[in-house]
């Protein structure tokens, strides 16, 4: 049996709360219901257009094998190639409908904070975390996302220390949360004269910026804000004047540093970052709560993991939660081959949430 024949009562369910909803939008008239119609109305379309391509080409293969029985020869051959076709075809609609199925991450759509940090590995560590932070820079300028810097130390020899980043988009977290986690670098450092390879690493994590109705309240009482003169390459001050702004936030301990622009835009931003945070920490105690589901989830966000190795003198990027190699290293980290590896793992994940709805 298919996946699709295994799934087939719950997307049956979805055609039909499909069908009561646009009943029920052709009657309404109260704004904010309409608006919360309007909303499931369009989220649950493609999955019914979906179903109905299955629909359709089913019917068409079984108008086929009819031809093909009782229709004359020529007119059999004919049916015969179309069926052939129509079959291939049926495949891809399934999982296409199957896909859109799959329970969907509330914050998919939202934009992200994401951070860098170098790991172990000393100054190739703050590198690699200069070529990654980099990398996801392309990467947003591709997709047209807007990439904003929050807060950037560096080194004395043009790696990240950290470095934090606000990007702004549709989907941007839907797309980079398959990104947290420990990624690892195999090469030759440009300060090794004996030309042995080292190994280094840097962590990633992408926070999603909670979206509209999600209100994080955070109290004055609980956070102290600090002013600082923001530091360059080596401590350097880059200017006189105390623009860096650190928020301690004192129930959990975090602290966020922004010190990219003005004193005022400053605080705001590092605001936008503690929140995303707190909001991140939530995710996280809701996600060890359904511990069994988490363990089930390419994307579950565990950046002690170690999720990628690029390893350059092979040119290769391994994603190991999927066992995934590529040998278009140079691609990747220009940003431009980071999609088929995004892509491979939310198909991934998504498969996995299926074996867990067929189980339910």
């Amino acid at each position: 049996m298919s996946d699709f024949a295994r799934l087939e009562r719950r997307l049956t369910q979805a055609v039909d709360r499909f069908e009561r909803v646009e009943a029920r939008l052709a009657a309404a008239s109260d704004g904010a219901e309409i608006v919360r119609l309007g909303q499931e109305h369009a989220e649950l379309k493609p999955l019914v257009e979906a179903i109905a391509a299955v629909k359709a080409t089913r019917a068409e293969i079984a108008a086929l094998e009819l031809m093909a029985r009782e229709s004359d020869a020529e007119m059999a051959a004919l049916a015969e190639d179309e069926l052939r076709a129509a079959k291939e075809r049926l495949p891809a609609l399934e999982q296409a409908a199957l896909l859109l199925l799959a329970p969907k991450d509330k914050d998919e759509s939202a934009s992200a904070i994401l951070e860098v940090r170098a790991g172990t590995g000393g100054e190739e560590a703050a590198l690699f975390a200069g070529d990654l932070f980099r990398m996801y820079q392309r990467y947003a300028n591709q997709r047209r996302w807007k990439f904003e810097i929050e807060s950037l130390s560096e080194t004395g020899l043009g790696g990240l220390k950290e470095a934090v980043a606000s990007i702004t988009g549709n989907g941007v977290f839907g797309r980079l949360k398959f990104e947290s986690g420990v990624h690892r670098v195999q090469r030759v450092p440009e300060t090794e004269a004996g030309g042995r390879i080292h190994t280094s690493a840097a962590t990633v994590a992408v926070l999603a910026q909670p979206e509209g109705d999600v209100d994080i309240v955070v109290e004055d009482k609980d956070i102290r804000i600090d002013t600082m003169r923001a530091s360059g390459a080596g401590g350097q001050h880059v200017n006189k004047t105390d623009s860096a702004v650190r928020i301690t936030h004192l129930p959990s301990g975090i602290v966020v540093v922004a010190q990219e622009k003005s004193q005022h835009q400053n605080r705001a931003n590092a605001m936008k970052v503690l929140k995303a945070k707190l909001y991140d920490a939530e995710r996280e105690r809701q996600a060890s709560a359904r511990a069994a589901e988490r363990k089930g989830q390419v994307g579950s966000g565990d950046r002690s993991e170690r999720i990628r190795t690029y390893n350059f003198p092979q040119g290769r990027v391994t994603d190991h939660r999927i066992n995934l190699t590529v040998y278009n290293l140079p691609e990747v980290i220009d940003g431009g081959g980071l999609d088929p590896i995004i892509d491979a793992l939310a198909a991934e994940d998504q498969a996995r949430k299926l074996a867990a709805m067929e189980e339910d």
